[in-house]
């Protein structure tokens, strides 16, 4: 029954076309190391004007800076330094913010949290791809490849089949292993 249910979902037609906006559906890559990871210590970010570290709530940093540095500094495995980024964005109900919140809580052991930011993040957009990927990714930790399998059928008919959001984690699903970024 696994196997014909991870059969069907990697099969599913891919004539969906529907314009890939949703949050993360870019993330193909690992996040390049800057300053804010190689220089920054505890919940710091680079500020470029002012030439140091400074805290993310005392830079010139729009949220999608400091998207970018949350997003670094998880890879990185900072975890607790991401969510103090996140913490100084301003919209904490944007569903980016969110998908971050649950995909740390996720790194951090905190599995029934990260499931609830998750299903903030969908409520917020259903369009997330990189929500539904990371909630997928989760489900495959926790042994849940049929409900992963559902977040995969959901990216796929979102339009998102040839997506980093897909690809991560179909992979996950077939092997087990997930994304740190």
């Amino acid at each position: 029954m696994r196997i014909t249910l991870l059969a069907a979902a990697l099969t599913l037609p891919l004539s969906v076309a529907a314009p890939l906006y949703a949050a993360g559906s870019g993330n193909e890559t690992a996040p390049k190391p800057t300053q804010t990871s190689k220089d920054c210590k505890g919940v710091r970010v680079w500020d470029e004007d002012k030439q140091r570290c400074v805290r993310p709530k005392e830079s010139r940093l729009d949220d999608g800076k400091l998207y970018q540095a949350v997003r670094e500094l998880a890879y990185a495995g900072r975890y607790q330094d991401a969510i103090g980024v996140l913490d100084a964005m301003s919209d904490q109900s944007d569903d980016g913010v969110l998908t971050y919140r649950g995909f740390t809580a996720r790194k951090l052991g905190q599995m029934d949290v990260a499931m609830a930011f998750y299903q903030q993040a969908l409520e917020a957009n259903p369009d997330n791809l990189l929500a539904r990927s990371y909630m997928g990714q989760g489900l495959v930790a926790e042994g849940d490849s049929v409900a992963a399998l559902t977040q995969l059928r959901e990216i796929n008919a979102r339009g998102g089949a040839d997506t980093w959001a897909a690809t991560s984690l179909r992979t996950a699903i077939e092997t087990g292993v997930t994304y740190n970024y």
